[in-house]
């Protein structure tokens, strides 16, 4: 037998051997072990005004968990003034109401619900839970104007919708590895990672940053990133689902022992492995090119949906490219015609698609087929369209066209539309006398048919600026020949930068036929020319942003230490130490070829800047071309390039407010008006005598 000693020692060793060749096990929950996922209800607090008036939150049910339960819980407040008695609040989901109850007044406080949702009307995937409040103010029904402002419910930010599930077991199955790699729960929880061999080559990184804008696509939680970082034990810790993508070569040879036997010069495997312990999904090849293949496989979500085995071989032949995605310009809101009922202010709202760097050009329009109650006060009720929350029209309802109106609202060629937007038709039904009387069953209604559509023309935008972005790394939904430029030497903040920004991109990115390649910071004219460029790191490390601290806006010391002041603002010395940029400038070796710089003194700052671009809660903060951030999440943002014109307006302005430059010109001027004069009256004089002549 053993004695106790050699028991510690063997552990060791085994321990030693775990984290040398990377079988870190035991490092997920086992599947039944119970979990809750909570989703706010709101992002900040919200109010529901009017005396009828509702509110939507879709919330996911991913399909590996085994629900147990929903709560709704419900932290609101109802103005003082409203009458529990005759006013109420119902919870619906999935159109089915399950729950009404009386807003609570007491105290002029807050008060909490928390309600079961039947499991009978869930559903895998995406649920809608509705909030419909009904606030009076006033006993007895006397009469009362509808949207008087005292009707109203305010729902603040620790109203929840929490589900309590169990994972199911995972199946030996790609697919359903990779519902779990982009699940809310593992994504949330920060449980995925993407890995590569550590200090990754720009073979591997290529392949990397495909997988990963395929997983960016799929997962729900857009504002948490799926971090890329090299395989190592910290690095893996407690994660449960983990991909890594190398060349076969360079894999931990615990890992090599765990794929399948194949000729992997002329093949690339795609294998899940360590199912029970910690879920690996291995992407290898030693051939390059089949990596960059694999890669796109992965980017690829109808081939990764159908791929039910635990092991994918790809080959020369096998065809791995995502259709051309098909933008339409002219869309039909509803197949079958949509439906709103009930008094109040009701809303339709429709997604349209359409590339980054696209936007809606002039003569665009909307067409409304609907038709509504003949019941309802006509001199109230109206339908107004919105784009992205801002209305560019309204109709009046007439009793007249009840069975049978159209409207047609002209899109504003100032609306700035691009990218993918919504339209909202909102129908503001008003019944007559609603505040003193009962509706029973007269509920107002309209209908929305299947002709009522968008049409438009679309313009590429293609000024440098953030207001653009992704543009012009992306290109309608493709990768826009992009060359990732990177230090010799690369840290964990490295590779972090980089995942931010493909996280956002590969969220944009529609198709996976586009290119991204990567290079060292040795990378010259010839190898960069034809690309735009993402430059990442310091200005000691990255040699392409040191030899292009000229034409930075926020430049950097002789040093390279701190980032220095400019015509925008003033920076201390030591703050530009601190200090992390994104700048978005014209490629240096090609008219019409974008610069990213993604740059800071020191690597932790420019991963502080790249996390601006990391998903699109914080892109709204990121505008003009050159941006700055620091630690404490302040963000400044400034637009350095000219507007088109505005050199000559300057210079106009410049001449005006210089008196002896203005005095100068007028004097020309005279003098120039003079000159003319007389050369007009010596040419009237000179005919004059000519004609004497003649006549004589």
């Amino acid at each position: 037998m053993m004695t106790m000693k050699k028991w510690l020692v063997f552990i060791c060793l085994l321990s030693i051997f775990a984290v040398q060749f990377g079988q870190v096990a035991a490092a997920a929950p086992a599947n039944g072990e119970a979990r809750t996922y909570q989703t706010a209800f709101t992002e900040s607090e919200a109010s529901l005004s009017g005396a009828v008036s509702s509110k939507q939150k879709y919330f996911e049910l991913m399909d590996y968990w085994n629900v147990d339960s929903v709560k709704i819980n419900l932290d609101y407040q109802a103005t003082q003034l409203a009458k529990e008695l005759i006013s109420s609040v119902t919870l619906s989901v999935n159109g089915h109401a399950f729950h009404s109850f009386r807003p609570v007044t007491a105290n002029n406080g807050r008060q909490r619900l928390s309600v079961s949702v039947p499991k009978e009307w869930l559903k895998k995937g995406s649920n809608m839970l509705e909030i419909t409040g009904y606030i009076r103010t006033v006993d007895n029904e006397i009469c009362a104007p509808d949207d008087a402002p005292d009707h109203w419910l305010s729902l603040f930010t620790t109203s929840s919708i929490d589900v309590a599930y169990t994972n199911a077991e995972l199946k030996a199955a790609i697919n359903d590895f990779s519902h779990r790699f982009t699940g809310l729960d593992t994504v949330g929880a920060g449980q995925s990672v993407l890995t590569v061999p550590d200090n990754g080559d720009s073979t591997e990184l290529e392949a990397a940053v495909y997988a990963l804008s395929g997983f960016a696509k799929a997962k729900k939680n857009t504002d948490k990133d799926i971090p890329l970082l090299p395989y190592r034990a910290d690095v893996l810790g407690d994660k449960q689902a983990v991909v890594l993508v190398g060349l076969y070569d360079r894999l931990p040879e615990g890992i090599k022992g765990l794929l399948s036997k194949q000729d992997y010069n002329t093949k690339a495997v795609i294998q899940l492995v360590s199912k029970d312990t910690q879920p690996t999904l291995v992407v290898t090849s030693q051939n390059p090119k089949l990596l960059v293949q694999a890669g796109r496989f992965v980017a690829n979500p109808s081939l990764m949906e159908q791929t039910d085995s635990d092991l994918k071989i790809v080959e020369e032949s096998t065809d791995v490219t995502t259709p051309p995605v098909a933008y339409s310009t002219q869309v039909t809101f509803t197949e079958t015609g949509d439906e709103v009922r009930g008094p109040g202010h009701r809303e339709k709202s429709y997604f349209v698609s359409l590339p980054t760097n696209r936007s809606i050009a002039d003569a665009g329009q909307i067409t409304l087929d609907f038709r509504y109650a003949q019941n309802l006060d006509f001199n109230r009720s109206l339908v107004t369209v919105s784009i992205n929350n801002i209305p560019i029209g309204s109709k009046k309802l007439t009793k007249e066209m009840a069975n049978g109106d159209k409207a047609v609202f002209a899109i504003p060629s100032n609306a700035a539309v691009s990218g993918n937007f919504s339209v909202t038709v909102a129908f503001d039904l008003q019944m007559i006398s609603a505040a003193c009387t009962q509706n029973g069953n007269q509920t107002p209604w309209a209908f929305l048919t299947k002709d009522s559509m968008i049409n438009f023309k679309t313009k590429d935008r293609t000024d440098m600026l953030f207001n653009n972005y992704p543009y012009p790394f992306l290109r309608d939904g493709v990768y826009n020949r992009i060359a990732v430029v990177l230090p010799e030497a690369k840290d964990d903040y490295t590779y972090r930068s980089v995942s931010n920004v493909f996280n956002l991109l590969g969220q944009y990115a529609s198709g996976n036929t586009g290119d991204v390649r990567f290079y060292k910071d040795t990378a010259g004219s010839d190898e960069l020319k034809d690309s735009n460029i993402i430059a990442i790191g310091t200005f000691i490390d990255n040699k392409l942003i040191q030899e292009n601290n000229k034409n930075l806006y926020f430049k950097y010391d002789p040093k390279g230490e701190g980032i220095l002041s400019n015509e925008k603002i003033s920076i201390e010395t030591e703050y530009g130490k601190r200090l992390g940029t994104l700048q978005l400038l014209a490629s240096p070796f090609q008219a019409g070829n974008g610069f990213l710089a993604v740059t800071g003194a020191r690597a932790e700052n420019y991963y502080l800047a790249s996390k601006l671009i990391a998903s699109e809660n914080a892109k709204w903060k990121v505008y003009g071309d050159g941006v700055f951030t620091d630690k404490d999440g302040s963000v400044s943002a400034y637009r350095f390039k000219k507007e088109a014109g505005e050199g000559d307006q300057s210079l106009v302005k410049d001449v005006l407010q210089r008196g002896d430059v203005l005095g100068f010109l007028v004097a020309f001027v005279l003098i120039a008006a003079l000159a003319v004069l007389s050369l007009i009256l010596l040419i009237r004089k000179h005919l004059k005598k000519r004609g004497g002549r003649d006549e004589s």
